[in-house]
């Protein structure tokens, strides 16, 4: 279901690379190939504290390159790791994420366009490292490495673009997607953490003491990010310590339930409801058997209830997989699931409704028979109205309902129920619907009833006709008790 995201951005290691432990000194020394990129690496000093200086014998590593001066401190040059002593090799690596934690002003593109190169290198060869996995880094690096990525991801994000605006009304899906200017740098501070977590060498025992609640708790706030690009790590991420980190896996459903519940009853937007339901998805497709109590009760509370929020065009189909998961995996559900439709239901938004039929045919196409006769009474009722709907893409989508055929078998068992109750509503398309593709398909199902069962069909239409007949009987005898009350009131007028 997830995309593979690598998307660049830093060099892929060749197979010596891979295969040499001692490439980023977390294992014994040996020799090096000299074959690739070069790469600048620097470490910043802020003016309030003296930043990590090189000591012992190789503390004069990379001479001759110059000094670059931010405005509030001074950078330093550090080497590449293929050019540093084994035993230095530690001490580099937390010097370069250290130089990571600075942060630059991406509101201008040329402000600091050097320094900002050089820690996008320095970021792309902290990656190589994670994703070489050529060791185990040690628990020191670890916590530092996570406290460089806390630094960078972990900020404030700026008002959605309808907030503080007046435009409360407007369509989201019309909003302009907003991309985050330090993308450059924020893509490969993503792809680090990703490796970190998917990485073989990661033990989740250490791990889990930095990768913790909190933590899970800001990367979830961060969903709310208007840059999708930014969502998609987010997903993928997220989704990967959920598997790894089984410790965390009640936690991380709770939160998502929560951000659940803050849309659909307070807020109503949030940009990342689409990508949570995707991760929920794959959860939901590995429930065991017997379904647990809880996860029923996340289904009526916090996916059914998302069929309130206008804003559904945008997850409607990561939202529709979860539901139809739910019914196929625990199909007694379908019940529960249907009524829950129905309650959700719009009333005059259309493009909504041809929604709502859609994922409507999903569920009964996983649906027992037990289960659909006991919804199908008020089912079918909706469905009728549906089919007299003016606007025609919502009529035309309740009789693509008959195009399934485990659909059309459920109805044919209970045609007895469900003819009378729909009868109506397909003669008044016949008579009276202005589009003509809806007129041909009701027709065709006109068709097929009757060739499910004639008798039956018979009756309903005489019940039909004595019903058209005695309406016009009413409609007859309340005219004329009007017009003799306009008579009587016209000889009251006239003999004043």
């Amino acid at each position: 279901m997830f995309k593979k995201i690598m998307k660049g951005g830093h060099r892929k290691p060749s197979k010596s690379d891979a295969t040499d432990p001692s490439l980023y000194g977390f294992g014994p020394s040996g020799n090096r190939n000299s074959g690739s990129v070069s790469t600048t690496n620097v470490v910043v000093n802020h003016a309030s504290r003296p930043g990590p200086a090189a000591s012992g014998p190789n503390s004069n590593w990379a001479p001759g390159v110059m000094m670059l001066t931010p405005p509030t401190g001074t950078i330093e040059p550090l080497p590449l790791f293929r050019d540093a002593p084994a035993s230095e090799r530690q001490n580099l690596f937390i010097r370069k994420l250290q130089i990571c934690c600075y942060q630059f002003d991406f509101s201008d593109t040329m402000k600091s366009a050097r320094e900002k190169e050089i820690k996008r290198q320095t970021l792309m060869e902290l990656v190589d490292v994670i994703q070489s996995g050529s060791g185990k880094i040690t628990e020191t690096c670890q916590e530092e490495m996570i406290r460089m990525i806390s630094v960078n991801i972990f900020r404030g994000l700026p008002p959605a673009s309808y907030e503080n605006t007046g435009q409360e009304n407007a369509d989201p899906e019309e909003d302009e997607p907003y991309l985050e200017p330090s993308w450059p740098h924020l893509q490969i501070v993503y792809e680090l953490l990703l490796r970190y977590v998917v990485s073989s060498d990661t033990d989740t025992k250490i791990a889990k003491r930095y990768i913790d609640h909190s933590f899970v708790l800001k990367l979830l706030d961060l969903f709310d990010s208007e840059d999708p690009r930014e969502r998609e790590y987010l997903k993928t991420i997220l989704h990967r310590i959920y598997g790894k980190f089984m410790v965390h896996r009640p936690f991380i459903r709770k939160a998502i339930n929560n951000i659940f519940y803050r849309f659909i009853y307070e807020k109503e937007r949030h940009s990342g409801v689409g990508e949570l339901l995707e991760i929920l998805g794959s959860i939901i497709n590995g429930f065991a058997l017997p379904m647990k109590e809880e996860h029923k009760l996340f289904l009526v509370r916090a996916l059914i209830p998302l069929h309130k929020p206008k804003s559904i065009a945008i997850y409607h189909q990561q939202l529709s997989y979860c539901i139809t998961q739910f019914v196929e995996k625990d199909f007694k559900l379908a019940d529960t699931v249907i009524r829950g439709l129905l309650k959700y239901w719009p009333l005059i938004n259309c493009q909504k409704e041809v929604l709502f039929l859609g994922e409507l045919e999903e569920v009964l196409e996983a649906t027992q028979s037990a289960e659909f006769q006991r919804c199908m009474v008020p089912l079918f009722r909706q469905i009728a109205r549906c089919l007299n709907s003016s606007h025609f893409q919502v009529s035309e989508r309740a009789l693509f309902l008959w195009n399934n055929e485990h659909i059309v078998g459920l109805i044919a068992q209970n045609r007895a129920v469900i003819l009378p109750i729909i009868f109506q509503a397909l003669e008044k398309n016949i008579q009276s619907h202005w589009n003509q593709a809806v007129h041909g398909l009701t027709v065709n199902v006109r068709k097929m009833f009757i060739e499910m069962d004639e008798e039956l069909f018979d009756e309903c239409e005489r019940q039909y006709i004595e019903k058209e007949m005695k309406a016009k009987e009413v409609e007859e005898q309340r005219e004329l008790a009007w017009k003799r009350l306009a008579d009587v009131a016209h000889r009251v007028e006239t003999a004043w």
